[in-house]
């Protein structure tokens, strides 16, 4: 495959900080992105991904759905010669537990059953 047939992406997490550019073909499944996105996370960042299911992609505001690739997400291939596309990246927060209880660091936590955050 020629070099001017792949998409450069860069994800941007909540942090604003970047992971990539890296190049990619248009064939690349958003399933495949996520999983480059979990083995190049951040070590140092806490509450990380655990499965590609903890991660969203969202393009020019839509959420990527995991068997599409960047060809079908109708991501702006070619539009900007040169250019790089960023994915905004979102984190699932973590599930409650048995007690009706966030994690503490969550950035919702709510109290027990109250409303109070």
């Amino acid at each position: 495959m020629a070099s001017e047939d792949l998409i450069e992406l860069k994800f941007r997490l909540a942090d604003g900080t970047d992971i990539g550019p890296t190049k990619y073909s248009p064939a690349t499944t958003v399933a495949s992105l996520k999983e480059k996105i979990l083995a190049q996370w951040p070590k140092e960042k806490e509450n990380g991904p655990k499965t590609i299911n903890d991660v969203k992609l969202i393009n020019a505001g839509k959420i990527l759905e995991n068997n599409r690739t960047i060809a079908e997400s109708r991501l702006p291939v070619g539009g900007l010669p040169g250019g790089v596309i960023t994915m905004h990246v979102v984190v699932r927060a973590p599930l409650p537990d048995k007690n009706n209880k966030v994690h503490k660091d969550s950035p919702s936590t709510m109290c027990c059953s109250c409303s109070i955050l």
